[in-house]
C-alpha cells in the first residue's frame, strides 16, 4: 500500500490492513466453484464426431 495524502500513524496502518485482509479472506472463501455433476450415463456416452473440413479436396471430386 502506498499513502499519496496526510500522514498515517502505524496503528491507523494496521488497521487498514486487518480490515483489508479480512475482507480479502472472507471474498476467498465465498468465491469456491462448485464441481460438476457428471451422471453416469454422459460418463458412459461417446463425445461428439468433429465436423468434417469442407476446405480440403478429396477423392476425384478435388477438381
Amino acid at each position: 500500500m502506498q499513502i499519496t495524502r496526510g500522514a498515517a500513524t502505524e496503528e491507523e496502518l494496521a488497521a487498514l490492513i486487518a480490515v483489508v485482509s479480512d475482507a480479502y479472506a472472507q471474498e476467498a472463501a465465498g468465491a469456491v466453484a462448485e464441481e460438476p455433476v457428471v451422471s453416469a450415463w454422459s460418463r458412459t456416452q461417446r463425445p461428439l464426431r468433429t465436423p468434417l473440413r469442407r476446405d480440403i479436396p478429396w477423392g476425384r471430386f478435388a477438381g
